[in-house]
């Protein structure tokens, strides 16, 4: 931790990150800073030369916050140590976000009120009460555990199914894992997943990780401890019911845009189209792994895609976005409203005011950002107004689905795209921790005022 001596007195040495927003951005502008100078070395090229500044800083940038969008083939423009720097740097931006976003959580309970951290860890029983070791320890554990069990699952389909011989298929299936799990959506195949489009034993086990790093270690951990339903936390309950609408509806919608296209799942057997539909309503949520040519998908999938990717994942995950619990406790604030409540309630219990105000400032600046965002890309590039607006809400939902245009956007427009995936990563959580510990209670009232509304 850096230190600095504070000017005043005896010089009491103060760390300089005290705020918990501070640590996390840092961290990662660290890992970024070093991943980019590893990945212009002459060794992470598969080519002559290393790489340009801005194709290396576009490239970490999207590992670390792993969002998955490339401006070159990961394939065949990286060597292999080049794509183990990747790997490396997907690792710490998925294990670092989930760590550092519980360690928070415990951070902010602890400088709450007596009153109001009992409500807290009743409501968030894994890290209300817990220590740093425990945290560090589960997160550490859960990710071993899903990368172990996917790689051994690829590794073991790359193999019989693919030719591979055993060192090719193991990396190979360890990679996918990590990035499936991280919710990374980086591949070894230069047209990413869609060699796969059919094939279950590969699409599956790669949903099925980036479902469990996308809920997040507070929802993790409350199912390891097999806690009864109903017992269950409001976040836990939140997270999961949302995830389980959207993963549902979005099947369901995507499928039957996609039913009759013939650029994308036209021509397949039903169970086939369902799987891809399945599949390509997971990788929003944020993975970023295509099996299909988006360039070629329709406009309604298009537009329920980005919806989709701008929802995002649970808190405290892997997965980016602005997160289910955002938007499920607005939809709550819409039902309030509309019913003429005083008090938002969501599974029985009253959703604090502070949190609703946190939910909607996150869901604006989301908005403002996307927004922006795309009215900049749209003035620095002459490509189609909905192929960017779908490139610029992966960017910033952190989810690496595009329709191929990210290298045409130009340096300029990628340097763009770099801040809104550095924002999308850690936007979210640092602005809620801001917010939580800037909290004031007035000791007085102002006169009230009725602008009208609509």
């Amino acid at each position: 931790m850096l230190l600095r001596t504070q000017g005043r007195g005896r010089g009491v040495r103060r760390p300089v990150l005290r705020h918990p927003a501070q640590v996390v951005v840092t961290a990662f502008l660290v890992a970024d800073l070093i991943g980019t100078l590893l990945l212009m070395l002459p060794a992470s090229r598969a080519g002559a030369g290393s790489a340009p500044v801005v194709t290396a800083l576009f490239t970490s940038t999207s590992a670390v916050c792993v969002t998955g969008l490339t401006t070159v083939d990961t394939a065949t423009y990286w060597s292999p140590f080049g794509q183990a720097v990747i790997l490396g740097l997907i690792q710490v931006g998925g294990f670092g976000i989930m760590t550092l976003a519980s360690l928070i959580a415990l951070f902010l309970s602890r400088r709450m009120g007596l009153r109001t951290r009992l409500t807290a860890a009743a409501e968030t029983r894994s890290v209300g009460l817990g220590d740093v070791r425990r945290v560090l320890r589960g997160v550490f554990v859960v990710t071993v555990v899903v990368e172990s069990v996917t790689a051994a699952l690829l590794t073991a389909r790359f193999r019989t199914a693919y030719d591979d011989d055993w060192g090719t298929a193991a990396w190979h299936g360890v990679f996918h894992a990590v990035s499936s799990f991280n919710n990374a959506g980086f591949a070894l195949f230069s047209d990413n997943l869609m060699g796969f489009l059919t094939d279950a034993f590969v699409l599956l086990p790669i949903s099925v990780a980036v479902i469990i790093g996308g809920l997040g270690f507070p929802v993790l951990m409350e199912l390891a401890r097999r806690v009864p339903v109903r017992r269950w936390s409001l976040h836990t309950r939140l997270t999961l019911s949302m995830t389980a609408a959207l993963l549902g509806g979005g099947t369901a919608f995507v499928t039957l845009a996609e039913w009759g296209n013939d650029g994308t799942v036209g021509g397949l057997p039903p169970l086939a189209k369902l799987l891809a539909g399945w599949f390509h309503a997971v990788q929003p949520r944020t993975a970023g792994f295509n099996a299909w040519d988006y360039g070629q998908v329709t406009d309604e999938t298009l537009m329920g895609t980005i919806l989709l990717m701008f929802v995002g994942g649970g808190s405290a995950g892997t997965a980016g976005g602005l997160k289910v619990t955002t938007f499920i406790v607005l939809f709550f604030v819409i039902v309030a409203e509309v019913r003429g409540d005083r008090d938002v309630i969501a599974f029985d219990r009253r959703i604090d005011h502070r949190v609703v105000r946190q939910a909607t400032t996150v869901a604006l600046l989301g908005v403002a950002a996307v927004v922006g965002g795309t009215m900049l890309l749209t003035e620095l590039t002459d490509l189609p107004l909905p192929d960017v607006m779908f490139e610029t809400t992966s960017a910033f939902a952190t989810v690496g689905l595009s329709t191929g245009i990210t290298p045409q956007v130009g340096e300029p427009g990628q340097l763009v795209l770099v801040v809104l995936m550095f924002l999308g990563r850690l936007g979210p959580i640092t602005l809620v921790s801001a917010l939580a510990l800037r909290q004031r209670t007035r000791r007085y009232t102002l006169p009230e005022g009725a602008p009208l509304i609509g």
